[in-house]
């Protein structure tokens, strides 16, 4: 583990200070075809917006939880990584009852209503457009982040001891984080120049890992892909080749 990480936000940090240019995260979503590349300071740039977002305009501080109803994207991997940065829980299938604020995909709306604070919407359309109709009582994320800075500094900063993220009903600290995505790193036999494919969902910890912290934790790259299985085998077994894929989770 580098020795100045002590938070989730860290991660990105280290990515940033190894080879800002890099391919960092591709993204596939194999229902519409979309395919998205980000380099880890695209990536860092996401991340501030989101970060500037959620603690100026939505007025999110560091311990309120946050209700993530996003599926694996490489928007979730932006707000995953900004809540690192403020401090927000990032409560992953959270509740939105029970949360500060939620921020929801296009298919759980509804769901997303029942939370009291405030709301956040993600169109989840290809490039991170914007709604065509916004629904009423949401923050359109894409209409809402270009403007923000490009660089991010948290008010109120977390420290290893705090949570940083909830998932399966369990609390992670940022310290807790660290160690679960180095661990899985080296379990999977994850280092510099690696390249990992996760058609995994965000819902769990195995999916988390694999397809966000455990690559960053190694200093790898990642190939997240959503709706995989509307590819042939023959297909995935391209994609594999033409990313240059070295490892592979499901």
């Amino acid at each position: 583990m580098n020795s100045t990480e002590r938070v989730p936000a860290d991660l990105l940090r280290s990515a940033l200070a190894a080879d800002p240019a890099r391919p960092l995260l591709t993204y596939y979503d194999d229902a519409t075809g979309e395919r998205v590349e980000l380099s880890a300071t695209t990536l860092a740039n996401w991340v501030a917006k989101t970060a500037n977002l959620l603690q100026d305009e939505l007025s999110a501080a560091r311990g309120d939880r946050l209700a993530l109803l996003l599926p694996a994207h490489w928007q979730t991997a932006a707000w995953l990584l900004a809540c690192a940065a403020t401090g927000v829980i990032a409560d992953v299938d959270g509740d939105p009852r029970d949360a500060d604020l939620v921020v929801s995909g296009p298919d759980r709306l509804a769901e997303a209503r029942a939370c009291a604070g405030e709301r956040v919407a993600l169109s989840l359309r290809p490039l991170g457009a914007r709604f065509t109709d916004p629904p009423a009582g949401f923050t359109d994320y894409a209409v809402a982040v270009p403007a923000q800075p490009d660089a991010f500094d948290a008010y109120d900063p977390p420290g290893p001891d705090d949570v940083a993220l909830s998932v399966g009903g369990r609390d992670l600290t940022g310290a807790q984080v660290l160690a679960l995505a180095h661990a899985d790193a080296a379990e999977r036999g994850l280092g510099p120049g690696s390249r990992l494919l996760s058609q995994a969902g965000y819902g769990t910890w195995p999916g988390l890992s694999a397809g966000l912290f455990a690559p960053l934790a190694a200093g790898s790259s990642l190939v997240l892909c959503r709706n995989a299985d509307h590819l042939d085998a023959a297909a995935r077994a391209a994609r594999r080749e033409s990313e240059r894929v070295t490892h592979f989770a499901e």
